[in-house]
């Protein structure tokens, strides 16, 4: 079952997703399955934390170097002891011109898996991929949160299952409960 923490986020990062055209994406996955359902050119997971993202980027630990279209992190790098190393190594594994698609969550309970060290909103999380090199213009960042579903994750059981017929899914800014964002690459390095 659906939680609540991911409806509304779920569905805008579909959005975003499509109009990417995945038929013509290679696309890697640092843990989740988020990315099973579009029809991507080739999809690659590569599970936390038995590939360290924080240590080298994607391929490097199997020699492979291979650099990707999308890359997609969903509900990852709140568990993550480096995240500003791990982005700058998901900016080396991309393509020129690719993009970075993550979503974490906010307001929840800590969850290791096997730590859980952050906490990021949509401007956080913008701050954080342009200070490890993505461009300001080139990044879309949401969250999406109501005092319903902040109640739901306190009161337990955690993930609170999400259920049509009564809960909310109105946004209030002042009460995020998730964020994601969406970044590209720049098509070529500044040269100067």
């Amino acid at each position: 079952m659906a939680s609540i923490n991911r409806i509304v986020m779920s569905k805008s990062s579909r959005t975003w997703i499509r109009a990417l055209g995945p038929e013509g994406l290679d696309t890697a996955e640092i843990s989740g399955s988020s990315g099973k359902n579009f029809p991507f050119r080739s999809y690659k997971v590569f599970h936390y934390p038995e590939y360290d993202i924080c240590a080298a980027p994607l391929g490097e630990q199997e020699g492979t170097g291979r650099q990707f279209d999308l890359i997609m992190a969903d509900q990852v790098w709140e568990h993550l002891d480096r995240p500003y190393a791990a982005t700058k190594h998901v900016l080396a594994s991309l393509k020129p011109g690719g993009f970075f698609w993550l979503a974490v969550p906010f307001f929840v309970p800590l969850h290791a898996a096997p730590v859980d060290n952050s906490r990021w909103s949509a401007r956080g999380l913008k701050n954080l991929l342009i200070e490890c090199g993505f461009a300001e213009e080139d990044i879309v960042a949401d969250q999406w949160g109501n005092r319903w579903a902040g109640m739901r994750n306190v009161v337990g059981p955690f993930p609170p299952v999400y259920y049509p017929e009564t809960d909310r899914l109105d946004n209030e800014e002042d009460f995020p409960v998730c964020a994601w964002a969406l970044a590209q690459k720049a098509e070529q390095a500044d040269v100067d």
